[in-house]
């Protein structure tokens, strides 16, 4: 085992020298991303480690989602990243910006499922939250007027008349993007007119949609979930937003708060009974597969550990469905690289390998 890992770190030498063009190599797997993911992936790389002596221990860094894929797609070479976690899909512009930089075999799976959760400290505020509630609290203009509300109760008559507090994810952050996507806009678009105005006005819709209130409502905390939780656990009127395995870790110290009556739980999440479950990501670049010594390795890891009964489900991750785990199961077995055609939804997900 010890010979063939130095045959991979000579190949590794060889391959990445050619592809980034100013020689260099590498001789583990480095990965970058989403706060979410972090977990997950220090968790997979832990068990891959223990399984995998004679390979160097991943490095996993928290970037967020956004400013990891940046990373990712800037170049194939050793000092690029070999994988992104993302708390979201890849969007098309992004995938564009990989090819356009060379990066034009990318290989995606879908690892688990994760919930957006809102909490309070464990006997706080308490809140029956709905998309509605949460935009029209948040929202920097809701639906295009000025942001009045002060106080829960200002929003909802049923609500306490507590002043708004949420701590939350940096524009940077997947989480963000998610509570933006499945959360305020859902929000948003409960009003006919604003509906609409998806159509007539993207850019506007978009705008008045997520953009979130700046005047210390809502406070951004960094990409570190954690301190969230240490915020909301020091302040009983505070709320937090972060994604459901911190919830699961830290539920002696906080409590979920319910969205449209549904409890963020492993079950809701699974099932996609509570409004903010969402995928969660890893991208892989298919030239670093040939040259870093034990990227396939790692990768079937993931494989061995995202099951309902693997050690991701231990700490936070709720699985996919058996018939997505399989389709990821077999881009990994088989390297299938995405299409833009994957992204657009023009063409069916499923198909030949791209190279």
């Amino acid at each position: 085992m010890r010979k063939l890992g130095m045959v991979a770190l000579g190949l590794a030498a060889a391959t990445l020298g050619g592809c980034d063009g100013g020689g260099g190599s590498r001789d583990s797997i480095r990965a970058v991303g989403s706060s979410t993911v972090y977990p997950f992936a220090k968790q997979v790389a832990e068990s891959y480690a223990r399984s995998n002596p004679d390979f160097k221990s991943p490095l996993i860094e928290s970037t967020g989602t956004g400013g990891g894929i940046q990373l990712f797609c800037s170049k194939i070479g050793a000092d690029s990243p070999d994988m992104a976690n993302a708390s979201r899909r890849m969007k098309l512009s992004e995938f564009e910006r990989c090819i356009a930089n060379g990066v034009d075999q990318v290989i995606e799976l879908q690892v688990g499922l994760d919930g957006i959760a809102f909490a309070s400290a464990a006997g706080g505020i308490m809140l029956n939250l709905s998309p509605q509630i949460v935009y029209e609290a948040l929202a920097a203009n809701p639906y295009g007027g000025e942001q009045t509300a002060q106080v829960w109760s200002d929003v909802d008559p049923s609500l306490p008349d507590v002043p708004i507090l949420v701590y939350g994810p940096p524009s940077t952050s997947g989480t963000r993007d998610a509570l933006k996507e499945l959360v305020l806009e859902a929000g948003c678009d409960s009003n006919p007119a604003m509906e609409a105005l998806k159509d007539e006005d993207e850019d506007r819709h978009q705008q008045i949609c997520t953009e979130v209130r700046s005047d210390g409502a809502y406070v951004d905390q960094g990409e570190q979930d954690n301190l969230i939780v240490q915020k909301i656990e020091s302040n009983p009127r505070a709320v937090g937003v972060f994604g459901f395995s911190y919830l699961e870790e830290n539920s002696d110290k906080v409590q979920g708060l319910p969205m449209n009556g549904v409890d963020p739980t492993y079950e809701n999440i699974a099932n996609f009974d509570y409004p903010g479950a969402r995928p969660l990501y890893v991208y892989v670049k298919k030239a670093h597969m040939r040259a870093i010594p034990g990227l396939d390795a790692f990768l079937q890891e993931w494989v061995k550990n995202w099951g309902p009964d693997g050690s991701l489900a231990r700490v936070g991750m709720v699985a996919s469905a058996p018939g997505k785990m399989a389709e990821n199961e077999r881009k990994v077995n088989e390297q299938i690289v995405m299409t833009r055609e994957d992204l657009t939804g023009e063409a069916p997900a499923a198909g030949a390998d791209a190279g």
